[in-house]
């Protein structure tokens, strides 16, 4: 029986950022110098996949440092970061930490100290309860700084305090989104002071881009990714903006909807930063095997983003 022609423009840059890659890899680093277990605060990345590998090796996973039953064992802090009194919390009980926090958060954290030492109230773009905004949220006093999570909020923000305004945002917002929200706390206070450099991450940024520019040209737009990865969200949310309006986040107990995918002429594949690519392999062979697959890979920039791991590691 011959089988279905199916298109797939294959998003490129996709899948782990540095960020991602540095975290990963610091477990991995800190298992083979510990010995096993290690510690990690809260899940290293957001993807089920590579949470349940670092298992196997010998990482346990914790929400919070008061669950670590031996405190003798070192504990690692997810590359979302964490509020500074988590670090004194860990200094407190003699344990020892590795902060996996990805720099580019850490710069935003760097952000907020500065800013909130020059007198500004800070007003942050963000997801309520997303660990990184409790994070960034976590590096001043909770009355120096407001969260912002819509337009909408943005039009009610009412500076009560009096003092100079700046704004800083999470990583892993939709671009788009974030400049409305921007754009509009500009029209309210013209002086508000913003990052010299955006805060929204290169690999957010550009994976945003690949999504945009062939999401117009799929019938159905698939992002592999976890829910509760903030990035593979906003994937989902730009593929459906972008003219695709049959978008779709690919978790770990999502079915592939064959089905709807028979269908269609064309698909668009993307994953988020925390998505190991063998998940989007796994997700194409299983679609060759229904259909006859043509895969054409739409690359807009090619990433060669390296951090460095932490010197006590190497």
């Amino acid at each position: 029986m011959k089988k279905n022609e199916l298109k797939i423009y294959l998003a490129a840059p996709r899948g782990f950022c540095a960020g991602v890659d540095r975290a990963i890899e610091i477990v991995k680093k800190s298992i083979k110098k510990y010995g096993s277990p290690v510690y990690v605060r809260h899940e290293i990345v957001h993807n089920k996949h590579v949470v349940e590998n670092l298992k196997k090796i010998g990482a346990i996973f914790v929400e919070e440092l008061s669950e670590i039953e031996d405190k003798s064992r070192p504990v690692i802090f997810s590359a979302h970061g964490v509020p500074k009194e988590v670090p004194k919390e860990a200094e407190k009980l003699n344990m020892e930490y590795i902060d996996a926090t990805c720099p580019l958060v850490s710069k935003v954290h760097r952000e907020a100290e500065n800013m909130h030492k020059n007198g500004y109230h800070i007003i942050l773009i963000g997801h309520k309860g997303h660990p990184e905004v409790i994070g960034t949220m976590g590096q001043i006093p909770l009355n120096c700084i407001n969260l912002i999570e819509t337009v909408e909020d943005a039009k009610n923000f009412k500076n009560t305090n009096g003092k100079k305004l700046a704004f800083i945002t999470q990583t892993t917002l939709s671009v788009d989104d974030t400049k409305e929200i921007i754009d509009c706390l500009k029209d309210n206070y013209p002086e508000i002071h913003e990052p010299k450099k955006e805060d929204i991450c290169y690999a957010t940024t550009n994976r945003q881009a690949a999504v945009k520019k062939i999401a117009k040209l799929c019938d159905m737009f698939f992002v592999i990714g976890s829910r509760n990865s903030s990035n593979s969200k906003r994937l989902v949310e730009v593929a459906n903006k972008a003219g695709c309006n049959h978008s779709k986040l690919i978790h770990s107990e999502s079915k592939v909807p064959m089905d709807q995918i028979g269908k269609c002429k064309t698909i668009g594949i993307s994953s988020g930063a925390s998505a190991p690519e063998s998940i989007v392999q796994d997700f194409i062979k299983s679609i060759k095997e229904k259909y006859n697959v043509k895969i054409e890979e739409v690359e807009i920039v090619e990433e060669d983003v390296v951090f460095k791991i932490p010197g006590k590691l190497n």
